[in-house]
C-alpha cells in the first residue's frame, strides 16, 4: 500500500485507472472531466461529488506526464463504499473519452482491497515478531529447561569404573545392562526411568564394559548412524554383546521419546543377527574378522579328520537367509530354526555334531557347543574367539565351499 492510501482510514479498495490524452492538459483538466462527465450517469447515489462530501470517496489524485504533445498518467481515487459499488464507477470512468478539448481514453488498470493488503502487511510483520521471538525469547526459555533437566538427570549420573564413564544408578547391581554412546544418551534414557546405563564415550571401547560384558547380559543400544555402526562393529569384535537395539535411522538416541526408545529396545535383535545385518550392508560392511583378533591369540589347529564337503550343500542353502541347520553324527538333518533361537535348539536337543548358521560364531556359542559335546561349528563368519577347544572344528562359509 502506498503512502498516498495511508491517509485514507476508512478506506476499503482504492480504484486504479490510467489515461492517454492526445494534447497538453494539466490535472485540474483531468478531474474537472472525471467530475463533469460522470455527472448524473449513475443517480446521486454513486455521483462522485456526492459521496466526496460525505467522505466515501476519498481524494482524487492525479499523476501527470507530458510528452511530444501528448499527456498520460494515473489516476486514484480510495474507495469506502462496497465492492460492487465501486466497481460501478470505477466502470463509469472509462466512459470519459475528452479532457477539455482534447480526446482522451480512460482505462481500469486495478482495483486493490486495501483490507488485503493490510493482512498481508498483518502476516509479513507477524512472521518478523515470531521470527525474532524464536531467536530472543524462545531460546532463553529452553536454555531454563535445559537447565533444570541437566540438574535433575545430573544428579542421577554416576562415574564407573577406572575410565570414569557415566553411568546410571543401577549399572552395578542390575543383570542386564544397556550400552550406549555418549553422556546425552544416558541422561535421555535416565528421563524415562531408566536405570542400568553405560556410555563408552568414543569409538573405543573402554575395558570396564569389556569387563562387564563377561559377567551381564549386554543391550547395545545405538545411533541409527555411521558413527553408531562403528561403535557397533568394534563392540562386537571385543565385547560379549547379546542383544542390539538401533535408533532409527538418522536418528540419536539422545533425541528419542520414550515410545521410541521402548519400540527399540522391543526390537532388539541377538547380536548374531545384528551382525550379520550390518555385513549385508543395512547400515556398514565390516571387514572379515578372522585376522582381526587380539595380537597373541594362536589359532588352533583345526581337526584334520573333518569334512568340509558334507556342509557345503547346507551353506548354500541357508545364506543369507538367517538361519542355522542342527546336524547328527552322519551329517543329516535334525532341526532347521532362525538364528536367534539357535542356542535354544541346541541346548534342547541331543546328540548335534554339527550346527551350521547363517551368523557370526562367537566365543558364547563356541562355549555352548562345547559343553553340548558339538564337534564342528560353521558360521557365516567367525568373530572374536580366544578359547576355541581342541576337539572342535570351527570353519567358516568360505572355508567350506
Amino acid at each position: 500500500m502506498t503512502e498516498d492510501h495511508e491517509e485514507y482510514t476508512t478506506t476499503k479498495y482504492v480504484v486504479k485507472a490510467k489515461f492517454e490524452v492526445d494534447g497538453v492538459v494539466e490535472k485540474p483538466d483531468v478531474v474537472g472531466a472525471i467530475f463533469g462527465q460522470t455527472e448524473g450517469l449513475l443517480g446521486d447515489e454513486l455521483d462522485l461529488r456526492e459521496l466526496q462530501k460525505t467522505g466515501r470517496i476519498g481524494r482524487i489524485i492525479v499523476n501527470i506526464n507530458t510528452q511530444a504533445g501528448k499527456s498520460s498518467g494515473v489516476i486514484i481515487i480510495p474507495s469506502s463504499i462496497d465492492k460492487v459499488e465501486t466497481a460501478v464507477l470505477a466502470s463509469s470512468l472509462e466512459t470519459i473519452d475528452r479532457v477539455g478539448p482534447c480526446t482522451a481514453r480512460f482505462w481500469i488498470d486495478k482495483i486493490e482491497d486495501v483490507r488485503e493488503l493490510k493482512r498481508k502487511k498483518i502476516t509479513k510483520r507477524a512472521s518478523e515478531i515470531l521470527r525474532e521471538w524464536e531467536e530472543k525469547i524462545a531460546p532463553e526459555s529452553k536454555e531454563i529447561t535445559e537447565l533444570v533437566m541437566d540438574t535433575v538427570k545430573g544428579g542421577e549420573i554416576s562415574k564407573f569404573g577406572l575410565e570414569e564413564l557415566p553411568a546410571g544408578p543401577g549399572i552395578e547391581e542390575s543383570d542386564t545392562i544397556i550400552v550406549l554412546e555418549g553422556r546425552a544418551d544416558v541422561q535421555n534414557l535416565l528421563r524415562y526411568g531408566f536405570k542400568n546405563l553405560i556410555a563408552v564415550e568414543g569409538t573405543r571401547i573402554p575395558q570396564s564394559i569389556i569387563d562387564l560384558s563377561r559377567k551381564k547380559t549386554v543391550i547395545a543400544f545405538l545411533d541409527g548412524d555411521r558413527g553408531g555402526d562403528l561403535i557397533l562393529k568394534e563392540l562386537l569384535q571385543v565385547a560379549d554383546v547379546d542383544f542390539v537395539a538401533r535408533a532409527p535411522v538418522g536418528k540419536d538416541v539422545e533425541e528419542l521419546t520414550r515410545k521410541e526408545i521402548i519400540k527399540a529396545l522391543r526390537n532388539k535383535v541377538p547380536a548374531e543377527q545384528a551382525t550379520i545385518a550390518t555385513d549385508k550392508g543395512q547400515h556398514v560392511t565390516p571387514e572379515k574378522t578372522k585376522d582381526s583378533r587380539p595380537t597373541g591369540v594362536k589359532e588352533r589347529k583345526e581337526k584334520s579328520s573333518a569334512r568340509s564337503e558334507p556342509f557345503a550343500k547346507y551353506v548354500s542353502s541357508i545364506d543369507g537367509t538367517l538361519k542355522a541347520v542342527v546336524l547328527n553324527d552322519k551329517f543329516e538333518l535334525v532341526k532347521e530354526t532362525p538364528v536367534g533361537e539357535i542356542t535354544d535348539a541346541i541346548s534342547s536337543l541331543e546328540g548335534v555334531h554339527a550346527i551350521v548358521f547363517d551368523g557370526v560364531i562367537t566365543q558364547r556359542l563356541v562355549d555352548l557347543a562345547s559343553e553340548k559335546g558339538i564337534g564342528v561349528v560353521v558360521g557365516a563368519r567367525r568373530g572374536n574367539i580366544t578359547k576355541q577347544p581342541v576337539n572342535m572344528v570351527v570353519k567358516t562359509f568360505k572355508e567350506v565351499q
